[in-house]
């Protein structure tokens, strides 16, 4: 299972430390949550953090786009060093932006509410899909267990086509234990970095 942490929740007035502790203790890739205010309720990063990010590592970066207009902005991710790219299938513009992810891995996201039913028509065409188990927009959410059974579900779909499964929202060392058996890949915020960076990625691999 490969853990990527949030790290637009960490702290960044130090941002080399911290990716410097994440890597030591054997993290996979880094998820950005890219958000514009308007497709969710708040605002954090755009490319030029990406770009920052890329100075200083050589782990994946995915940017998970909950902006409004992705398909305007795909390109400018992958040039500021993106690997991997995800968008909603709840957003409009979710089949441009996808056309346009030609040098990147392609992820759609499915938010709590969205049924499984709804990606299946994509799923040949993504390398991934990400579930949120929280209604995107802060972090520090409560697991939403429900979605639970979904996870499950696209579990028995996943052997029919070929890609991964990743998870975001209110992953700790709680509740990583309720998905655990149905995903490839996990996004942690507080997760991760409330309290004890080492031990809380030490936590998430059971």
């Amino acid at each position: 299972m490969k853990i990527g942490p949030s790290i637009v929740s960490a702290d960044l007035t130090c941002l080399i430390n911290v990716v410097k502790i994440l890597e030591n203790n054997g993290i996979d890739f880094y998820h950005v949550d890219v958000m514009d205010g308007n497709f969710v309720p708040n605002i954090t990063v755009g490319p030029d953090f990406v770009k920052t990010l890329r100075k200083i590592t050589e782990k994946p970066i995915e940017a998970h786009l909950m902006i409004s207009r992705p398909d305007l902005y795909v390109e400018r991710f992958i040039d500021s060093g993106a690997d991997m790219i995800t968008v909603h299938i709840e957003n409009e513009y979710y089949n441009e932006a996808l056309n346009k992810m030609s040098k990147v891995r392609k992820g759609i996201a499915i938010n709590p509410e969205t049924a499984i039913e709804k990606i299946i028509p994509i799923l040949d065409k993504i390398d991934f899909v990400l579930v949120m188990t929280v209604h995107p927009g802060f972090s520090g959410q409560k697991f939403i267990e429900s979605v639970v059974p979904k996870m499950k579900k696209l579990k028995e779909i996943q052997k029919n086509y070929n890609f991964e499964i990743s998870v975001d929202g209110g992953i700790n060392k709680h509740t990583i234990i309720k998905v655990k058996d149905y995903v490839d890949m996990v996004c942690a915020a507080s997760g991760i970095f409330s309290g004890d960076i080492t031990e809380n990625i030490k936590a998430l691999r059971i």
